[in-house]
């Protein structure tokens, strides 16, 4: 089998209309016909082409250590909002061009302009990428390594090459997709020592992790697509990690590269618990979905929170008394003589909590964008955990298997709005900040009421 490519080349004289983000411009493609004639038989075929380009930019800051990490599409600076994708259903077979369909016109509608294909599922099919094209979705592609140690030899190292090169063909034609991730928080799991490596063995578990993601995903990378950049993992300092041997000592650095940030115990609408990151890229809270999505897969035994079920359902640890842990903080906890009500008011709740967390959160990072405080800021991306759902049951998603969207994907639909208003206080001070990704001024009369 033989392979040969080669360039058509466009004059930079000629006009075009360049594909951009959602909420930045129009993703405006252009139909490519080709034909082949060998031996007097003939084949044609037709694609959609986007021009696009995308750069990744590391570089000092004034007044801060360390360096920005942001996305320029186009020349343009562009604010990273939405969430992280994980595989619509444990059976693939049941996703559907509708179900994916709905899925990505609902971030659409809530403002998002960005997913992360999460490394821990799975490569998804040629339809999801298309309609991101479509709708203006930018990718954050993670390779599918995610959360463990993999091995190094060769036999493995030969599918991995495989597996590698085959969905960066596959997949480096889309517009949608801005950066290859190398993998999921393995870098921060051998930084930190997630596995309890004993230290003599912990260079060879370094060794490894260079030879699998450096040595190989990413020389794959720069020699099959040098049109866009290539990360080694998430979260990760970026050139800071490079500096490092690829593993930086603090992977969560707010001054370098991309942060994932969980705190389940610290009161979530407290800003200040926060990390001031360049680009968050995990960040989230729990919630339950709705009495009818969980009625379709339970009985009336099960509609109790300390039921079976609401504890064979929940696969994080503590999950469900964290939850009612940070409801608890803001609002009473349900009680009803009617156990059917208390349940279903304690479901309600939940997305409640959550919903708030994470406006909270991502506003937070939303207003972060343009300032430096005590060296900390300049804030370029967030995108909340998670989008989607694979069942019914407990999650960080916004969006109930099904389809239903919760209460945050509500939110969200304000939080990640072009325009949006923050009030936050601190030190007995009310500051009022103006968000905006429109491309031009805006004039706006600001009007302040107390009620006493």
């Amino acid at each position: 089998m033989s392979r040969n490519a080669f360039l058509l080349p466009v004059n930079r004289s000629v006009p075009v209309k360049l594909w951009w983000p959602n909420g930045q411009g129009k993703q405006t493609g252009y139909e490519l016909s080709v034909g082949v004639e060998v031996g007097g038989g003939s084949t044609h075929t037709r694609t959609t082409v986007y021009f696009r380009t995308v750069e990744l930019i590391q570089e000092p800051i004034a007044g801060s250590p360390g360096l920005s990490f942001y996305f320029r599409i186009n020349g343009r600076p562009v604010f990273l909002k939405g969430s992280n994708w994980i595989p619509a259903d444990s059976f693939q077979d049941r996703v559907t061009y509708d179900v994916i369909k709905n899925l990505l016109q609902s971030a659409v509608d809530a403002n998002m302009n960005t997913l992360r294909v999460w490394g821990g599922g799975l490569y998804e099919r040629e339809e999801f990428y298309d309609i991101c094209d479509e709708l203006g979705i930018m990718i954050w592609q993670d390779f599918m390594f995610a959360c463990a140690l993999y091995p190094s030899e060769s036999s493995f190292l030969n599918t991995v090459r495989e597996e590698v090169t085959h969905q960066v063909r596959r997949l480096k034609s889309h517009p949608s997709i801005i950066v290859w991730s190398g993998n999921n928080e393995n870098e921060a799991a051998i930084a930190t020592d997630w596995f309890h490596i004993p230290p003599a063995e912990r260079e060879v578990y370094r060794r490894d992790y260079v030879q699998l993601y450096i040595n190989n995903i990413r020389e794959i990378i720069l020699r099959e697509d040098s049109s866009r950049p290539f990360l080694s993992s998430s979260p990760t300092n970026g050139e800071e990690s490079v500096q490092e041997g690829w593993i930086a000592e603090n992977p969560y650095n707010p001054n370098y590269g991309d942060t994932h940030f969980y705190s389940y115990v610290d009161d979530c609408w407290n800003w200040k618990n926060f990390p001031r990151t360049r680009l968050a890229s995990e960040y989230g809270f729990q919630s339950w979905p709705s009495f009818s999505t969980l009625q379709k897969v339970s009985a009336p035994k099960d509609w109790h929170y300390s039921s079976d079920f609401t504890a064979h359902r929940q696969h994080h640890l503590s999950g469900n008394k964290q939850m009612l842990f940070q409801a608890g903080l803001h609002f009473s906890l349900p009680v009803s003589t009617d156990p059917l009500q208390e349940y279903k008011d304690t479901l309600f709740l939940t997305q409640v909590m959550q919903a708030q967390c994470v406006k909270a959160q991502t506003e937070f990072y939303r207003r972060s964008r343009s300032e430096i405080i005590e060296g900390r800021g300049h804030t370029m991306g967030a995108l909340y955990w998670q989008l989607n759902d694979i069942w019914q049951g407990p999650s960080w998603s916004s969006i109930e298997y099904g389809g239903k969207w919760k209460m945050l994907h509500y939110f969200a639909q304000d939080f990640f709005a072009p325009v949006l208003l923050v009030g936050c206080e601190d030190e007995e001070e009310f500051h009022i900040y103006a968000v905006s990704d429109l491309q031009s001024n805006l004039s706006a009369t600001l009007q302040v009421c107390f009620k006493l």
